[in-house]
């Protein structure tokens, strides 16, 4: 802990397209088990209403697939689906001394290897500040490259300049270096949240097509005389089968 000191900013206000953000988006994978279903409501209070009332039962319609099964019922669980989030998360990052991120690349046209074989091409030349280079790649799901250079201290200069003027086959073009800073998860913290509009269906038997079944359900489940409301989405996986659900942040 650090002692309290007064202080009085006045620096600069800094751009915020210059500012580096680290940003958190919660991607959930969450295991369904054959004979369930998610089903998502476009209201929270709809969710839990059918979650008190712990078992429902469904009337299965009338259809070919069930001559013989005229107005059957099944049972059906409702549960709350819990997913643990993070809480806290502590990154150690590594400044790397040998590598580059080479961004606001020009939009060519041509194939990723060609472009690399360009870039790697006019970083190995002593005259343009480079040096022999040891890797290069794409940056996962991006159009930024990075280069690695076999000796150090070619990397620093380059960061350094900021800037600089590429020559891509014939023409030049102004691209950003940056430093490649890589980071390892040293501490993580995860806390219980609740779906608040999603809600855990569990018990269906295997009596229908997937596709009728999954009809069934969100007719049962919109219905207000039933306890149910608007549905948003609705997932079900037959018995014998497993899927995996994947939550992101809901923003709605």
């Amino acid at each position: 802990a650090l002692p309290e000191k007064k202080m009085v900013f006045k620096g600069l206000v800094t751009k915020k397209e210059d500012v580096n953000k680290l940003i958190l988006t919660p991607l959930v994978h969450y295991p369904l088990l054959g004979g369930s279903a998610l089903i998502t409501f476009e209201k929270a209070e709809v969710a839990q209403m059918i979650i008190d009332l712990k078992e429902h039962v469904v009337e299965l319609s009338c259809g070919e697939e069930l001559e013989e099964l005229d107005r059957c019922k099944v049972r059906v669980q409702a549960a709350p689906v819990d997913l643990l989030l993070p809480s806290a998360l502590e990154i150690g990052l590594t400044r790397s001394s040998r590598t580059i991120l080479v961004s606001e690349l020009p939009s060519l046209g041509i194939p990723e290897e060609a472009l690399l074989d360009k870039l790697e091409l006019f970083f190995s030349k002593t005259k343009n500040g480079g040096g022999e280079v040891e890797s290069r790649e794409f940056l996962d799901n991006s159009d930024q490259v990075v280069l690695t250079f076999v000796q150090d201290g070619v990397a620093e200069p380059l960061i350094a300049r900021g800037r600089m003027q590429v020559l891509i086959g014939k023409g030049k073009y102004n691209v950003k270096i940056s430093p490649c800073v890589s980071g390892d998860v040293t501490d993580l913290q995860l806390q219980p949240s609740r779906c608040p509009r999603t809600v855990l269906l569990s018990g269906i038997p295997d009596v229908l097509g997937e596709e009728a079944m999954r009809d069934t359900l969100e007719i049962h489940f919109q219905k207000t005389s039933r306890g149910g409301g608007e549905v948003d989405a609705l997932a079900y996986v037959p018995a014998g089968r497993q899927a995996v659900a994947v939550f992101t942040e809901d923003v709605g």
